[in-house]
């Protein structure tokens, strides 16, 4: 059962791509897969989003998996190899979470079942790059996630021009230069294939 997070901060896209990955992994049956999605507050949307899409969802609410809920979602992924024995679980954490955070609470979740761990996958969107980069605001929390990814999707490319997600490119490149680095639009399936065969053959 390979675990594979999809982060990044609040409306990036994350729950689009994990819509459209999770029946790209699927593959129409050929493989089973499962979602896990973070919330922070009292109304899961993403949850409903994705159950009203026909995907098995199960929500964790109440804080962030790196921190309060570490130990619910363990548990969570124990339950879901357990009874459901997926090939892949894809991740939502919520915006604020550090991916490497993440990939310990799902370790843990691992001691009691046979589990790999795919990359980290952040995406970056490249419609508000300053706003996410600015250091007075939200810059120390995205570029920590920047430093933390496997492998970064510029979100949005649909909606700005080449020079402006090639920009995109060379700003997460400062922060991490060992990362793949994807064009990404959920909308018009543009890295889609891309994600789908990174995660099937990764290895950690």
């Amino acid at each position: 059962m390979k675990i594979t997070q999809i982060a990044g901060f609040l409306g990036c896209g994350k729950t689009t791509l994990l819509l459209k990955l999770s029946k790209q992994l699927a593959d129409d049956g050929e493989r089973k897969v499962a979602l896990v999605v973070n919330e922070i507050g009292e109304i899961p949307v993403d949850g409903k989003v994705m159950e009203e899409s026909g995907m098995q969802v199960k929500d964790i609410g109440g804080g962030c998996i790196c921190c309060e809920v570490a130990s619910t979602f363990a548990k969570t992924i124990y339950r879901l190899y357990k009874d459901f024995k997926p090939d892949h679980v894809l991740v939502e954490p919520t915006g604020v979470a550090v991916p490497h955070q993440v990939k310990l609470a799902a370790r843990m979740g691992g001691r009691d079942a046979k589990i790999s761990i795919g990359p980290a996958i952040v995406l970056f969107d490249a419609t508000r790059p300053a706003e996410l980069l600015d250091m007075d605001m939200l810059g120390q929390l995205v570029t920590t996630q920047i430093k933390d990814a496997d492998v970064i999707a510029i979100s949005k490319v649909d909606a700005v021009d080449d020079t402006a997600v090639s920009e995109s490119a060379e700003k997460v490149r400062d922060y991490n230069a060992k990362a793949n680095i994807f064009n990404l639009s959920s909308f018009t399936g543009i890295g889609l294939d891309q994600l789908a065969d990174t995660i099937l053959a990764w290895e950690a």
